[in-house]
């Protein structure tokens, strides 16, 4: 069953993906992750109960997913195929992983749509949308770094650039085992236990994560913003999985995260762990995130971090943007 949204609390304005005011995130149908506007007040959301069925079948295909990505990984990890440059590679693994998730949600959910990094989408009549990442972390994992997830989430409207909603979500860390999971308005959980981002504090004394791309005018770009980011924050990680990334600002382990580039599989799953974990989640310039840059932590952080980079004009790939030299350091 459907139900509409009821209204807003008094004092609620937060969307489901953490923005103040509402903003959802998008897709288009080659899969790249577009800012648009909330959806409309009477589009009908889950109810209880199909929010709780569409939880645990993520969390349960990620983690069966995980089993075979984990237990199927050779001593060495051959690239099977590259996307948007040599160095931004596909491993046989990623392509058995979003097979069986495939499969599994062909057999649970035979009406719904899937949209999956390596295959696309695949429409459904249903109203849900699976969004799925086979492996979030495919260098970790073609090197062995233990830092690589399989990510499953649920949206609700059709799949198109200004109309879902990501209303369940799971990220599974293959490596290590650990398991965020959230549901829209039901919290934030890691293996069962409820998640907090961190209280807020002054962005000199917050951790960041952050990712980068995979084009030679994107790093260039990226590594612009760095020299003036990281001067202004107690430090930087570079983990690289955006997915476990976003659950580290829920877990409390890291304070604050951003990144440009980010593809809907990449932060469908865990842009709602992190909201329903207390964060703010937004883009650069009042636009909810996006591929053009994806912002999360404590919202009073979060502003002073959004200032400072849409200063920098991070959410552009031009190496000539200008700096911040007026920006107080920490």
């Amino acid at each position: 069953m459907c139900r509409a949204p009821k209204a807003p609390a008094p004092g609620a304005g937060r969307s489901p993906q953490g923005r103040p005011g509402g903003g959802t995130v998008g897709v288009r149908e080659d899969g790249r992750v577009t800012a648009h506007a909330s959806p409309p007040a009477d589009r009908p959301l889950p109810d209880a109960a199909l929010l709780a069925e569409l939880g645990a079948i993520a969390e349960d295909l990620a983690r069966q997913a995980g089993a075979l990505v984990r237990e199927g990984r050779p001593r060495r990890v051959d690239v099977a195929a590259t996307k948007t440059s040599p160095i931004d590679v596909v491993t046989a693994m990623d392509l058995a992983s979003e097979s069986l998730l495939r499969r599994l949600l062909a057999e649970r959910r035979p009406g719904d749509g899937i949209l999956g990094e390596e295959e696309g989408l695949d429409r459904g009549g249903s109203g849900v949308t699976w969004v799925i990442d086979p492996i979030d972390g495919t260098v970790n994992y073609l090197y062995g770094i233990p830092a690589y997830a399989v990510s499953v989430a649920a949206v609700v409207g059709p799949p198109r650039p200004t109309e879902w909603t990501v209303v369940a979500g799971c990220v599974h860390s293959v490596a290590d085992g650990r398991t965020w999971t959230a549901t829209l308005g039901g919290g934030a959980y890691e293996d069962g236990r409820r998640v907090r981002v961190n209280p807020p504090a002054p962005l000199a004394e917050s951790l960041l994560a952050t990712g980068f791309g995979y084009t030679t005018e994107r790093r260039r770009a990226q590594a612009r913003v760095l020299v003036d980011v990281l001067p202004r924050v107690r430090d930087i990680r570079r983990i690289g999985s955006a997915a476990i990334d976003l659950c580290l600002v829920a877990s409390g382990e890291v304070d604050l995260f951003y990144e440009r580039g980010l593809q809907a599989w990449d932060q469908a799953a865990g842009t709602l762990v992190a909201a329903e974990a207390g964060a703010t989640v937004v883009g650069l310039r009042g636009a909810p995130p996006s591929e053009a840059m994806t912002v999360a932590g404590p919202e009073p952080t979060v502003r002073e971090l959004v200032a400072l980079l849409e200063e920098l004009r991070a959410d552009t790939d031009d190496v000539a943007a200008g700096g911040a030299e007026g920006h107080p350091s920490g």
